[in-house]
Protein backbone atom coordinates (compact mmCIF):
# COMPACT_ATOMS: atom_id res chain seq x y z
CA UNK A 1 0.00 0.00 0.00
CA UNK A 2 1.36 3.38 -1.03
CA UNK A 3 2.41 6.19 1.26
CA UNK A 4 -0.50 8.45 0.25
CA UNK A 5 -3.17 5.89 1.12
CA UNK A 6 -1.40 4.90 4.33
CA UNK A 7 -1.20 8.53 5.38
CA UNK A 8 -4.90 9.00 4.58
CA UNK A 9 -5.91 6.06 6.79
CA UNK A 10 -3.53 7.14 9.55
CA UNK A 11 -4.81 10.71 9.72
CA UNK A 12 -8.41 9.47 9.54
CA UNK A 13 -7.74 7.31 12.61
CA UNK A 14 -5.84 10.14 14.31
CA UNK A 15 -8.60 12.71 13.79
CA UNK A 16 -11.27 10.36 15.14
CA UNK A 17 -9.10 9.49 18.16
CA UNK A 18 -8.33 13.12 19.01
CA UNK A 19 -11.98 14.16 18.66
CA UNK A 20 -13.17 11.27 20.80
CA UNK A 21 -10.47 11.93 23.40
CA UNK A 22 -11.42 15.61 23.73
CA UNK A 23 -15.14 14.79 23.91
CA UNK A 24 -14.69 12.18 26.65
CA UNK A 25 -12.27 14.43 28.57
CA UNK A 26 -14.86 17.21 28.52
CA UNK A 27 -17.54 14.82 29.74
CA UNK A 28 -15.27 13.55 32.52
CA UNK A 29 -14.54 17.13 33.59
CA UNK A 30 -18.25 17.97 33.78
CA UNK A 31 -19.04 14.81 35.78
CA UNK A 32 -16.11 15.39 38.15
CA UNK A 33 -17.11 19.02 38.64
CA UNK A 34 -20.72 18.09 39.40
CA UNK A 35 -19.81 15.26 41.77
CA UNK A 36 -17.16 17.26 43.65
CA UNK A 37 -19.48 20.26 43.95
CA UNK A 38 -22.11 18.09 45.64
CA UNK A 39 -19.54 16.66 48.07
CA UNK A 40 -17.92 19.94 49.03
CA UNK A 41 -20.92 22.26 49.16
CA UNK A 42 -20.78 22.39 52.97
CA UNK A 43 -17.00 22.90 53.23
CA UNK A 44 -16.13 26.54 54.04
CA UNK A 45 -13.99 28.30 51.46
CA UNK A 46 -14.52 25.73 48.74
CA UNK A 47 -15.32 27.97 45.76
CA UNK A 48 -16.46 26.99 42.27
CA UNK A 49 -13.02 27.94 40.94
CA UNK A 50 -11.30 25.54 43.37
CA UNK A 51 -13.74 22.77 42.43
CA UNK A 52 -12.99 23.34 38.74
CA UNK A 53 -9.21 23.28 39.27
CA UNK A 54 -9.35 20.05 41.30
CA UNK A 55 -11.69 18.44 38.76
CA UNK A 56 -9.38 19.42 35.89
CA UNK A 57 -6.36 17.96 37.71
CA UNK A 58 -8.16 14.61 38.05
CA UNK A 59 -9.16 14.36 34.39
CA UNK A 60 -5.81 12.87 33.16
CA UNK A 61 -6.05 10.03 35.70
CA UNK A 62 -9.51 9.06 34.46
CA UNK A 63 -8.53 9.44 30.80
CA UNK A 64 -5.61 7.09 31.38
CA UNK A 65 -8.12 4.43 32.40
CA UNK A 66 -10.44 4.89 29.40
CA UNK A 67 -7.70 4.99 26.74
CA UNK A 68 -8.28 1.32 25.72
CA UNK A 69 -11.95 2.05 25.05
CA UNK A 70 -11.04 5.14 23.04
CA UNK A 71 -8.69 3.05 20.88
CA UNK A 72 -11.39 0.42 20.35
CA UNK A 73 -14.14 2.88 19.44
CA UNK A 74 -11.81 4.93 17.22
CA UNK A 75 -10.80 1.90 15.17
CA UNK A 76 -14.41 0.72 14.88
CA UNK A 77 -15.60 4.19 13.85
CA UNK A 78 -12.87 4.52 11.22
CA UNK A 79 -13.58 1.14 9.63
CA UNK A 80 -17.35 1.57 9.69
CA UNK A 81 -17.04 5.03 8.11
CA UNK A 82 -14.72 3.74 5.38
CA UNK A 83 -17.13 0.91 4.68
CA UNK A 84 -20.16 3.15 4.40
CA UNK A 85 -18.36 5.33 1.88
CA UNK A 86 -17.24 2.20 -0.04
CA UNK A 87 -13.63 3.23 0.38
CA UNK A 88 -12.67 -0.19 1.71
CA UNK A 89 -14.37 -1.76 -1.33
CA UNK A 90 -12.14 0.28 -3.62
CA UNK A 91 -9.06 -0.55 -1.56
CA UNK A 92 -9.82 -4.26 -1.62
CA UNK A 93 -10.49 -4.16 -5.38
CA UNK A 94 -6.96 -2.80 -5.81
CA UNK A 95 -5.63 -5.98 -4.22
CA UNK A 96 -4.85 -4.51 -0.81
CA UNK A 97 -5.54 -6.91 2.05
CA UNK A 98 -6.81 -6.18 5.53
CA UNK A 99 -3.30 -6.70 6.90
CA UNK A 100 -2.14 -3.72 4.86
CA UNK A 101 -4.91 -1.19 5.46
CA UNK A 102 -5.04 -2.05 9.16
CA UNK A 103 -1.38 -1.21 9.52
CA UNK A 104 -1.88 2.60 9.75
CA UNK A 105 -4.58 2.17 12.41
CA UNK A 106 -2.41 -0.24 14.39
CA UNK A 107 0.53 2.17 14.12
CA UNK A 108 -1.72 5.02 15.27
CA UNK A 109 -2.88 2.93 18.25
CA UNK A 110 0.74 2.20 19.13
CA UNK A 111 1.61 5.91 19.03
CA UNK A 112 -1.49 6.69 21.08
CA UNK A 113 -0.32 4.21 23.72
CA UNK A 114 3.20 5.68 23.77
CA UNK A 115 1.72 9.17 24.11
CA UNK A 116 -0.41 7.95 27.01
CA UNK A 117 2.44 6.47 29.02
CA UNK A 118 4.97 9.14 28.03
CA UNK A 119 2.88 12.30 28.39
CA UNK A 120 -0.51 11.66 29.96
CA UNK A 121 0.82 9.39 32.72
CA UNK A 122 3.32 11.89 34.21
CA UNK A 123 0.71 14.65 33.98
CA UNK A 124 -1.85 12.36 35.65
CA UNK A 125 0.55 11.50 38.49
CA UNK A 126 1.34 15.15 39.22
CA UNK A 127 -2.30 16.20 38.79
CA UNK A 128 -3.59 13.53 41.16
CA UNK A 129 -1.07 14.47 43.87
CA UNK A 130 -1.82 18.19 43.55
CA UNK A 131 -5.59 17.61 43.48
CA UNK A 132 -5.45 15.54 46.67
CA UNK A 133 -3.24 18.12 48.37
CA UNK A 134 -5.53 21.00 47.36
CA UNK A 135 -8.70 19.22 48.47
CA UNK A 136 -7.08 18.11 51.73
CA UNK A 137 -6.08 21.71 52.41
CA UNK A 138 -9.71 22.80 52.22
CA UNK A 139 -11.00 19.82 54.18
CA UNK A 140 -8.34 19.70 56.89
CA UNK A 141 -10.00 19.81 60.27
CA UNK A 142 -13.40 20.55 58.72
CA UNK A 143 -14.64 17.17 57.58
CA UNK A 144 -14.85 13.78 59.26
CA UNK A 145 -16.74 12.02 56.49
CA UNK A 146 -14.11 9.36 55.83
CA UNK A 147 -14.89 6.18 57.74
CA UNK A 148 -12.19 4.37 59.67
CA UNK A 149 -12.56 1.35 57.38
CA UNK A 150 -11.65 3.48 54.38
CA UNK A 151 -8.79 5.37 55.97
CA UNK A 152 -5.18 4.22 55.55
CA UNK A 153 -3.55 2.71 58.66
CA UNK A 154 0.02 1.66 59.40
CA UNK A 155 1.71 0.21 62.46
CA UNK A 156 5.11 1.01 63.90
CA UNK A 157 7.12 -0.55 66.73
CA UNK A 158 9.74 1.37 68.67
CA UNK A 159 11.52 1.07 72.02
CA UNK A 160 8.60 2.91 73.64
CA UNK A 161 6.06 0.39 72.35
CA UNK A 162 3.71 0.19 69.41
CA UNK A 163 1.69 2.86 67.63
CA UNK A 164 -1.11 2.65 65.09
CA UNK A 165 -1.26 5.61 62.73
CA UNK A 166 -4.21 6.55 60.56
CA UNK A 167 -5.20 9.55 58.46
CA UNK A 168 -8.07 10.96 56.44
CA UNK A 169 -5.79 11.71 53.49
CA UNK A 170 -2.28 10.81 52.36
CA UNK A 171 -0.11 13.36 50.56
CA UNK A 172 3.45 13.58 49.27
CA UNK A 173 3.37 9.87 48.39
CA UNK A 174 2.76 8.79 51.96
CA UNK A 175 5.17 11.06 53.85
CA UNK A 176 2.53 13.64 54.76
CA UNK A 177 -0.71 12.76 56.52
CA UNK A 178 -3.79 14.97 56.86
CA UNK A 179 -5.99 14.79 59.97
CA UNK A 180 -3.79 12.07 61.43
CA UNK A 181 -4.69 10.00 64.50
CA UNK A 182 -2.04 8.10 66.46
CA UNK A 183 -2.86 5.50 69.10
CA UNK A 184 0.17 4.67 71.27
CA UNK A 185 0.57 1.49 73.32
CA UNK A 186 3.16 0.64 75.94
CA UNK A 187 5.26 -2.53 75.94
CA UNK A 188 2.47 -4.40 77.75
CA UNK A 189 0.03 -3.53 74.96
CA UNK A 190 -2.00 -1.02 77.00
CA UNK A 191 -3.29 2.09 75.26
CA UNK A 192 -1.92 5.10 77.09
CA UNK A 193 -2.18 7.98 74.63
CA UNK A 194 -4.10 9.26 71.62
CA UNK A 195 -2.76 12.07 69.48
CA UNK A 196 -4.71 13.93 66.80
CA UNK A 197 -2.86 16.25 64.44
CA UNK A 198 -3.90 18.40 61.51
CA UNK A 199 -0.70 17.41 59.71
CA UNK A 200 1.93 14.73 60.25
CA UNK A 201 5.26 14.81 58.38
CA UNK A 202 7.61 11.85 58.27
CA UNK A 203 11.15 13.01 59.03
CA UNK A 204 14.37 11.09 59.57
CA UNK A 205 13.64 9.10 62.72
CA UNK A 206 10.51 10.90 63.90
CA UNK A 207 7.03 12.12 63.01
CA UNK A 208 6.62 15.88 63.12
CA UNK A 209 3.06 16.69 64.17
CA UNK A 210 1.39 20.09 63.87
CA UNK A 211 -1.74 21.50 65.50
CA UNK A 212 -1.85 18.66 67.99
CA UNK A 213 -4.49 17.53 70.47
CA UNK A 214 -3.07 15.08 73.00
CA UNK A 215 -5.26 12.83 75.14
CA UNK A 216 -3.89 10.80 78.03
CA UNK A 217 -5.76 8.73 80.59
CA UNK A 218 -7.00 10.86 83.46
CA UNK A 219 -5.62 14.11 82.06
CA UNK A 220 -7.34 17.00 80.25
CA UNK A 221 -6.86 17.47 76.53
CA UNK A 222 -3.52 19.10 75.83
CA UNK A 223 -3.23 21.34 72.76
CA UNK A 224 0.22 21.85 71.23
CA UNK A 225 1.48 23.67 68.18
CA UNK A 226 3.88 20.87 67.34
CA UNK A 227 5.08 17.55 68.69
CA UNK A 228 7.64 14.94 67.72
CA UNK A 229 7.27 11.22 68.31
CA UNK A 230 9.99 8.69 67.42
CA UNK A 231 9.62 6.25 64.56
CA UNK A 232 11.73 3.64 62.82
CA UNK A 233 9.68 3.83 59.62
CA UNK A 234 11.51 4.73 56.45
CA UNK A 235 9.91 6.94 53.78
CA UNK A 236 10.23 4.10 51.28
CA UNK A 237 8.22 1.78 53.52
CA UNK A 238 5.50 4.33 54.21
CA UNK A 239 5.35 5.26 50.54
CA UNK A 240 4.95 1.61 49.50
CA UNK A 241 2.20 1.06 52.06
CA UNK A 242 0.24 4.29 51.66
CA UNK A 243 1.04 5.95 48.34
CA UNK A 244 -1.27 5.25 45.42
CA UNK A 245 0.60 3.75 42.44
CA UNK A 246 -1.34 6.10 40.16
CA UNK A 247 0.42 9.05 41.86
CA UNK A 248 3.83 7.84 40.64
CA UNK A 249 4.81 8.23 37.00
CA UNK A 250 6.13 5.42 34.81
CA UNK A 251 9.67 6.84 34.83
CA UNK A 252 9.88 6.85 38.63
CA UNK A 253 8.38 3.42 39.24
CA UNK A 254 11.50 1.29 38.53
CA UNK A 255 13.52 3.22 41.12
CA UNK A 256 10.70 3.00 43.68
CA UNK A 257 10.42 -0.75 43.11
CA UNK A 258 14.16 -1.30 43.59
CA UNK A 259 14.26 0.80 46.76
CA UNK A 260 11.19 -0.91 48.23
CA UNK A 261 12.61 -4.37 47.51
CA UNK A 262 15.93 -3.39 49.07
CA UNK A 263 13.97 -2.93 52.32
CA UNK A 264 12.46 -6.39 51.99
CA UNK A 265 9.11 -5.19 50.63
CA UNK A 266 7.41 -6.93 47.72
CA UNK A 267 6.23 -3.75 45.98
CA UNK A 268 3.58 -5.73 44.09
CA UNK A 269 1.36 -2.69 43.52
CA UNK A 270 4.21 -0.68 42.00
CA UNK A 271 5.40 -3.58 39.86
CA UNK A 272 1.88 -4.20 38.60
CA UNK A 273 1.39 -0.54 37.75
CA UNK A 274 4.71 -0.43 35.89
CA UNK A 275 4.07 -3.53 33.76
CA UNK A 276 0.49 -2.46 33.05
CA UNK A 277 1.74 0.85 31.67
CA UNK A 278 4.45 -0.82 29.60
CA UNK A 279 1.88 -3.24 28.16
CA UNK A 280 -0.58 -0.45 27.29
CA UNK A 281 0.63 0.30 23.70
CA UNK A 282 0.41 -3.37 22.62
CA UNK A 283 -2.99 -3.54 24.35
CA UNK A 284 -4.26 -0.69 22.16
CA UNK A 285 -3.02 -2.53 19.07
CA UNK A 286 -4.93 -5.59 20.28
CA UNK A 287 -8.02 -3.41 20.69
CA UNK A 288 -7.61 -2.31 17.07
CA UNK A 289 -7.52 -5.94 15.91
CA UNK A 290 -10.66 -6.69 17.93
CA UNK A 291 -12.37 -3.70 16.30
CA UNK A 292 -11.36 -5.01 12.87
CA UNK A 293 -13.01 -8.37 13.50
CA UNK A 294 -16.45 -6.74 13.75
CA UNK A 295 -16.19 -3.66 11.52
CA UNK A 296 -15.02 -4.78 8.09
CA UNK A 297 -18.15 -6.22 6.54
CA UNK A 298 -19.21 -4.70 3.24
CA UNK A 299 -21.75 -1.91 3.52
CA UNK A 300 -24.03 -3.62 1.02
CA UNK A 301 -24.22 -6.58 3.38
CA UNK A 302 -25.29 -4.22 6.19
CA UNK A 303 -23.34 -3.23 9.23
CA UNK A 304 -24.77 -5.64 11.73
CA UNK A 305 -25.42 -3.86 15.00
CA UNK A 306 -25.08 -7.23 16.69
CA UNK A 307 -21.51 -7.56 15.41
CA UNK A 308 -20.60 -4.03 16.44
CA UNK A 309 -22.15 -4.56 19.87
CA UNK A 310 -20.18 -7.78 20.09
CA UNK A 311 -16.98 -5.81 19.51
CA UNK A 312 -17.85 -3.39 22.28
CA UNK A 313 -18.69 -6.28 24.62
CA UNK A 314 -15.44 -8.05 23.70
CA UNK A 315 -13.46 -4.90 24.46
CA UNK A 316 -15.29 -4.46 27.75
CA UNK A 317 -14.64 -8.08 28.73
CA UNK A 318 -10.97 -7.66 27.87
CA UNK A 319 -10.85 -4.59 30.12
CA UNK A 320 -12.61 -6.42 32.97
CA UNK A 321 -10.25 -9.38 32.65
CA UNK A 322 -7.27 -6.98 32.66
CA UNK A 323 -8.51 -5.30 35.84
CA UNK A 324 -9.19 -8.67 37.49
CA UNK A 325 -5.78 -10.09 36.61
CA UNK A 326 -4.20 -6.81 37.74
CA UNK A 327 -5.85 -7.26 41.12
CA UNK A 328 -4.33 -10.75 41.37
CA UNK A 329 -0.93 -9.31 40.41
CA UNK A 330 -1.21 -6.53 42.99
CA UNK A 331 -2.09 -9.09 45.67
CA UNK A 332 0.92 -11.20 44.70
CA UNK A 333 -1.00 -14.25 43.54
CA UNK A 334 0.27 -13.86 39.96
CA UNK A 335 3.66 -12.45 38.89
CA UNK A 336 3.24 -8.88 37.72
CA UNK A 337 4.66 -9.39 34.18
CA UNK A 338 2.32 -12.32 33.54
CA UNK A 339 -0.69 -10.47 34.95
CA UNK A 340 0.03 -7.44 32.74
CA UNK A 341 0.86 -9.20 29.49
CA UNK A 342 -1.51 -12.18 29.53
CA UNK A 343 -4.64 -10.20 28.46
CA UNK A 344 -2.60 -8.49 25.72
CA UNK A 345 -1.31 -11.77 24.32
CA UNK A 346 -4.72 -13.45 24.44
CA UNK A 347 -6.47 -10.49 22.76
CA UNK A 348 -3.80 -10.25 20.06
CA UNK A 349 -3.99 -13.97 19.27
CA UNK A 350 -7.79 -13.75 19.13
CA UNK A 351 -7.73 -10.84 16.67
CA UNK A 352 -4.99 -12.31 14.49
CA UNK A 353 -6.66 -15.73 14.39
CA UNK A 354 -10.03 -14.30 13.40
CA UNK A 355 -8.51 -12.13 10.67
CA UNK A 356 -6.48 -15.04 9.34
CA UNK A 357 -9.64 -17.09 9.13
CA UNK A 358 -11.57 -14.31 7.35
CA UNK A 359 -8.83 -13.06 5.06
CA UNK A 360 -6.83 -16.17 4.27
CA UNK A 361 -9.27 -18.97 5.06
Amino acid sequence: MGWTLSRYFFFRYLSITVGLFVAIATLVLIINFTELSSRTGDVPGFTAYAVFIISAMRVPVVMQQVVPFIALISAMTMLVTLNRKYELVVVRSAGISAWQFLRPAAFGALLFGLFTIGVINPIAAVGLSNAEALEAGYRSGKSNEIAAAGAPWIKQTTEEGEAIIGAHAVLARGTELVDASIFRFDKQGTLFERIDAARAFLRDGFWELRKVERRQDGKPIEKLKSLKIPTNLRPEFVEERLARPEAISLFELPGKIDVARSFGLKANAYAMQFHSLVALPPLLVAMTLIAATVSMRFARMGQSMTMILGGVVAGFLLYVVSVLVKAFGTAGFVPAPIAAWLPVVVATFFGVTYLLYKEDG
